[in-house]
């Protein structure tokens, strides 16, 4: 008898706090669907057998113009909690964003970090269209809720009545409105006691190290880390202008292991980490001093150099000369291939593409966005939104739009922007703040060598260097659509979370 009522107690309680857990979220539900909010309940099985239960919210924030004024623009985002956590102090808080500038957060949301992501090939092909949407066994909502931002204009974001649209598309603007809405959503949900990350991909680790500096300068919002995706923060190293010689040596090593990939290399080279540590070598050196003499530069001397790049990129002798030494990533993608009538990719250069004119200085297309990712993201967070999520509206999703331009530099007028240098001061006063540097080989966006470049002129303080890690993946920008990419990624920000 003591037996069953132990149990008919436990039941009981049970049965209570069942009751009192599904009447909370009803209630917070309906207070949602007032705000234009959906609020859903879904569970994650995790690799590891065990099951996590958690809430999505998707909808807009509001930003005024002023403290007290009429609102200028609504952000829309997507929030994954888990549920159960009692005290924020014991569970981290990422916000999450991609770059463009003028992309919508899809990538991220869709591809590597959410509860949620595309099917692709284990290279990170596309499959035959409808295209599927998979439970993400390597969510980093295991250690970690999610936020994901979508700026202005960007995804369902817009501006408000007769805003124009300029208040918010520039570098400063950017940061201050993305900024506002972290404060506001860390204040509106209580989250100002737990472990804060910004994760950015691209142009979004432009941003993120601009949030860095912007948020603890303007807030004393205080960042435990960020995990910078693909990165650009100096714009010298990414810039192929005349009379700027910088991104040459930098993009080097990619376009060898570009050309490693597809087999335009002598076969010696057999070894893809091998060759790139010989290539740096050369960039770093010869490279950089040939480049740096100019007309200075000797007969004999611009023909070694030649014979060397024509080396390490499987492009001719006379070609590299007719370049001046100085190929540029447009023509490179274009004439790697172009005697079998094939183009290599910018944001992936393993992937390529056919134009209808060979004889092209530059290539239609991007093989490795309009082929491989744009359609399958879009399917996928259109889908996911409208029947995962519940959240209906009638505005296309803007998933990477022109409708931010012109975007602004005007803080940066005849110099080049370099947020490093914010990220510097930003690590300086909270020598706490860690970052994570995902890089991909077959990147020619954000070439990871650039990043290396970036990341050894900061001179940080001797103490505060290793804050920094450098990851590396054998795939392009969204290194994450390559399946053994995603398993490793993952794994490395799992470590850097839990401080592995």
């Amino acid at each position: 008898m003591k037996k069953l009522a132990t149990l008919l107690i436990v039941l009981f309680a049970f049965t209570i706090t069942v009751f009192s857990q599904t009447d909370k979220f009803i209630k917070e539900k309906r207070y949602a669907e007032r705000e234009g909010q959906s609020l859903t309940r879904h569970s994650l099985a995790l690799p590891n057998g065990k099951s996590l239960n958690y809430t999505a919210r998707a909808g807009y924030t509001y930003l005024k113009k002023e403290e007290e004024g009429k609102i200028g623009a609504k952000i829309f985002f997507v929030a994954y909690t888990k549920d159960g956590v009692k005290d924020p102090a014991e569970r981290p808080l990422t916000f999450a964003f991609n770059g463009g500038p003028g992309s919508s957060s899809v990538w991220l949301h869709m591809g590597a970090l959410g509860p949620k992501r595309v099917l692709m090939t284990d290279k990170g092909d596309a499959t035959p269209p409808p295209y599927k949407v998979v439970d993400n066994e390597y969510s980093w909502l295991e250690f970690t809720d999610l936020v994901f931002i979508d700026p202005v204009m960007t995804g369902y974001s817009r501006t408000v009545d007769s805003t124009d649209k300029k208040e918010f598309t520039g570098f400063v603007k950017d940061i201050e409105s993305v900024g506002e809405f972290i404060r506001i959503y860390t204040s509106k949900y209580e989250r100002w006691n737990s472990p804060k990350y910004l994760a950015g991909e691209s142009y979004g680790t432009t941003r993120a190290c601009g949030l860095a500096g912007h948020l603890q300068d303007r807030y004393g919002l205080y960042l435990n880390g960020l995990v910078l995706i693909s990165q650009i923060t100096n714009f010298q190293t990414a810039r192929f202008e005349i009379g700027n010689d910088l991104p040459y040596p930098l993009f080097l090593p990619t376009y060898a292991a570009t050309a490693w990939y597809h087999k335009k290399l002598d076969p010696s080279f057999n070894d893809l980490n091998k060759l790139l540590i010989e290539v740096e070598a050369f960039s770093l050196n010869e490279y950089t001093v040939a480049l740096t003499k100019g007309d200075a530069l000797s007969e004999k001397e611009k023909n070694n150099i030649a014979d060397k790049l024509s080396e390490y990129t499987g492009l001719s002798k006379k070609y590299i000369l007719q370049a001046n030494l100085r190929p540029v990533i447009h023509r490179f993608v274009k004439e790697l291939r172009r005697d079998e009538g094939l183009t290599v990719g910018r944001l992936d250069s393993r992937f390529t593409g056919v134009d209808y004119d060979g004889t092209r200085e530059r290539y239609e297309f991007d093989p490795s966005y309009s082929k491989a990712i744009y359609g399958p993201f879009s399917m996928a967070v259109n889908d996911h939104l409208s029947r995962f999520l519940e959240y209906k509206s009638e505005l296309p999703y803007e998933i990477l739009t022109g409708r931010v331009r012109p975007w602004s530099y005007s803080n940066v007028e005849n110099k080049y922007l370099n947020v490093s240098e914010t990220l510097r001061q930003a690590m300086h006063k909270n020598p706490h703040l860690k970052v994570l540097i995902c890089n991909g080989y077959y990147d020619l966006a954000t070439p990871y060598f650039a990043t290396k470049y970036t990341v050894g002129h900061m001179f940080l303080d001797e103490n505060l260097k290793d804050n920094i890690i450098l990851k590396y993946y054998e795939a392009g920008h969204m290194m994450y659509i390559r399946k053994p990419s995603l398993v490793k990624m993952a794994g490395d920000v799992r470590g850097f979370y839990l401080g592995n």
